[in-house]
């Protein structure tokens, strides 16, 4: 029996640190601890497709929370039984001792596990959908104020119109437009549209 540990964090920029001391507090190696930085919104991960296939039957992973494990209130589900039921995997979220698939092996004490399960995996993922909703009224309110996201606006020089009627007239060649100009071709044609330049 071996034990595994699995760590997410949403993107890159997040720390793994406080999901890491966990696990090495419970002494597992580092080789058996497999860390995503991705959403969970479902389980194609790279590093969780790494850990599934190296588990065998009898041995046990530890996640800190279940919504370490995803945000996706179905796929948890069935990733759960997958795991425990199809693989003989344990499975031990540390911060609720509830759901600890080495304890309360009775059918009272399943179906206590998986009544639990179905709450937090259902928490979990309404966590998701409140943070998609208030990310989106942020990105809406700061449009409001004027904020833009994206890359700036490429700024074009004073004489852009000037230089279009040179192209237009087979005095330029594009490239030298795009050039001087410090442009995209795409950009450049959509400047064009924008400014109704025909």
């Amino acid at each position: 029996m071996k034990n595994y540990a699995y760590i997410r964090v949403s993107s890159i920029d997040q720390n793994e640190d406080r999901q890491l001391r966990a696990m090495q507090e419970l002494h597992i190696p580092e080789k058996q601890i497999f860390v995503d930085k991705q959403s969970g919104k479902d389980f194609n991960r790279q590093s969780y497709k790494r850990l599934c296939r190296v588990m065998r039957k009898g041995d046990l992973l530890y996640v800190l929370s279940i919504d370490r494990l995803g945000r996706n209130y179905k796929e948890i589900q069935n990733q759960w039984r997958y795991l425990t039921t199809d693989k003989g995997i344990d499975i031990c979220v540390i911060d609720m001792p509830l759901l600890d698939t080495r304890q309360y092996k009775d059918l009272l004490g399943t179906f206590i596990a998986d009544i639990v399960l179905q709450i937090l995996s259902f928490v979990a993922e309404s966590e998701r959908e409140n943070i998609r909703k208030r990310q989106a009224q942020g990105i809406s309110a700061a449009k409001a104020k004027g904020i833009r996201f994206g890359r700036p606006e490429a700024k074009l020089p004073d004489n852009f119109l000037k230089l279009v009627r040179r192209w237009k007239n087979d005095r330029s060649s594009l490239d030298e437009v795009l050039r001087t100009c410090a442009i995209s071709r795409s950009t450049f044609f959509r400047r064009l549209r924008e400014l109704k330049i025909k």
